[in-house]
């Protein structure tokens, strides 16, 4: 079944938010690659110059290390910085440092430039000419946090575009389906069948192809309907008059004939009331596909028209249920036949619920296997092969009347249920 379009306007909508979505994590991720190579230049710029304007200072002054340094100490919490002493033969001697700083010196040999160490990224340069070096030094969960934050605030941009765009598609969509949803809500209310019957001009003309096929369609199916009532009413004479001259002419020939083909003449004459029998049911459905004549029925009345030869029909008096009488009398003259070919000699006829005709009997009924694979054949639609006509019959009836045929279990006998309006459930 296909979607209704407001369920196709939210699917595409979410599809549009999933798509921002991972839009934005793509950005994130490209300019996570594109920044962190220039944050870290930028980063170590700023140890370069903070080196640079803490060296004249140390290199002038060696005697007050602190007098120059404020700013430094002051960021304490993110950077740090080492006066460190190398003689010739003594170990490294930290001479001053920050608060955030290491004891230990950050590097154990003189080192210019920059260079990592653990948990640092640090870079060196001389102080005056006697040895001393001066490290200043970053904590790597600063330049992991500034990246991060670089990033965090692009995907935060992007992700604001992409809901704006994801509010503004949904919109759009919506709007580009509702003439859709009128077409649907003009359909519901056209009678393709009625004479003259268009749609008419489309709101879009995308959508004037879609008109056109439907009328075409409705055209094509009206010549189809008419082709077929011509076809039923020339069916019903020209083949009721002569299976009723059969008929009559086989009750002469019983009434003549030796009592030696008496037996023959009547299996004939059974015969051709069957198929009259079928002939009549089979006209029946092809003007149901016209209209459903549904009117309140009484049982007893229409099956006293049915009259079947060896078989005692039951149905209690004054019952009524509502359908069409040319279609039910079809269906059950054919149930009833069948239920005499299969050995049944008497049939109860019963409306178990409102909307359902039950019609059972005392054959032999069917076993498990069969049952079962009846019922499997009426669920997927087809309810022919071996079922037998009659069972066919009836369940393009029941259908026709916007139900459906059940075969529930019995404990003798067959038994078969027509429900005749979509509302009824199984009992």
């Amino acid at each position: 079944m296909t979607p209704p379009l407001p369920s196709i306007a939210r699917r595409l909508a979410w599809t549009l938010l999933a798509a921002a979505l991972a839009s934005s994590l793509a950005v994130a991720a490209a300019v996570w690659l594109a920044v962190r190579h220039e944050v870290d230049e930028l980063l170590d710029d700023t140890l370069q110059g903070a080196a640079e304007a803490m060296r004249p200072h140390l290199a002038h002054e060696p005697g007050n290390l602190h007098a120059g340094i404020g700013a430094p100490e002051r960021a304490s919490d993110r950077y740090a910085w080492q006066v460190v002493e190398y003689g010739a033969d003594a170990m490294p001697k930290v001479l001053q440092r920050s608060s955030r700083a290491p004891v230990a010196p950050l590097s154990a040999a003189p080192c210019a430039g920059f260079a990592d160490r653990a948990g640092w990224r640090v870079f060196g340069t001389a102080v005056g000419v006697d040895g001393r070096m001066l490290y200043v030094a970053q904590s790597r969960e600063e330049q992991v946090e500034a990246t991060l934050e670089v990033v965090l605030n692009a995907a935060l941009a992007t992700l604001a575009i992409a809901l704006l765009s994801h509010l503004w598609l949904r919109l759009r969509v919506a709007g580009e389906l509702a003439p859709l949803q009128r077409l649907g809500e003009r359909l519901r209310g056209h009678d393709l069948l009625a004479p003259g019957a268009t749609l008419g001009t489309a709101e879009r003309a995308e959508l004037q192809p879609m008109h056109q096929a439907i009328d075409q369609l409705a055209l094509q199916l009206g010549q189809r309907l008419a082709q077929e009532r011509a076809f039923s009413a020339h069916a019903a004479h020209a083949l009721r008059t002569p299976l009723a001259g059969i008929d009559a002419q086989l009750a002469v020939a019983l009434r003549e004939a030796p009592d030696a083909l008496q037996p023959r003449l009547q299996r004939v004459r059974s015969a051709a009331g069957r198929l009259q029998r079928v002939v009549a049911a089979l006209l029946a459905l092809f003007r149901s596909g016209v209209e459903l004549q549904r009117a309140p029925l009484r049982l007893d009345a229409l099956l006293a028209r049915l009259p079947v030869d060896g078989l005692t029909v039951t149905v209690a008096p004054g019952v009524e249920t509502d359908a069409d009488a040319d279609l039910l009398a079809a269906a059950l003259m054919n149930l009833l036949d069948n239920a005499l070919r299969h050995g049944a000699h008497q049939v109860w006829v019963r409306l178990p619920a409102p909307g359902v005709v039950e019609v059972a009997d005392d054959g032999p009924g069917l076993d498990a296997e069969r049952l079962a694979a009846l019922r499997a054949r009426i669920a997927s639609g087809d309810a022919g092969g071996a079922s037998g006509l009659g069972l066919v019959l009836a369940h393009l009836v029941a259908r026709a009347h916007g139900g459906r045929l059940e075969l529930p279990d019995s404990a003798q006998g067959f038994v078969a249920r027509l429900h005749l309006t979509a509302e009824t459930s199984s009992t």
